[in-house]
């Protein structure tokens, strides 16, 4: 198994940024994630424990439950069925308020199934993707929560 952490700075609200994070459909704001959708809404709030969560990105398609719902603080997802498979043992966002805003690190533990060559291809292809892909779905959030208002520059 691979553990992949990315990590951000974006200076805006713990509470703005959990909430985007959590919204699976901002992540189409990012150039390499072609849908994403609310399957079935959570306990307590849509993307509260038990929600479903779907994404096509570029790459693959998952679906993923979510598993723990701490806001503004962290929340936790199982990859429960995924193209190109894959075994997931951890998804993992958490917020901290910093100086500088919120710091966010997503982090995932996973590998890819395959016989002999699953540790080395995951570790020289599908972790560096997938890393790539979380940090521009951060960079959507960041431009979308430090954008100027319409009128102000």
């Amino acid at each position: 198994m691979e553990t992949l952490t990315v990590q951000r700075v974006i200076a805006a609200p713990i509470a703005d940024v959990f909430d985007w994070c959590a919204t699976t459909t901002n992540y189409t704001r990012s150039p390499f994630v072609l849908k994403a959708r609310l399957a079935r809404p959570g306990a307590g709030a849509p993307y509260g424990v038990g929600a479903v969560r779907q994404h096509t990105w570029l790459i693959g398609w998952f679906r993923e439950r979510i598993t723990v719902y701490n806001p503004p603080y962290d929340f936790d997802y199982a990859v429960d069925r995924s193209f190109p498979a894959a075994r997931h043992e951890l998804g993992r966002m958490t917020f901290a308020e910093v100086p500088e805003g919120t710091l966010v690190t997503w982090t995932t533990r996973f590998q890819l199934p395959l016989p002999f060559i699953g540790a080395p291809l995951t570790r020289a292809f599908a972790k560096p993707v997938i890393g790539h892909v979380f940090g521009k779905i951060l960079d959507a959030a960041d431009t979308a929560l430090t954008a100027a208002p319409a009128g102000r520059t």
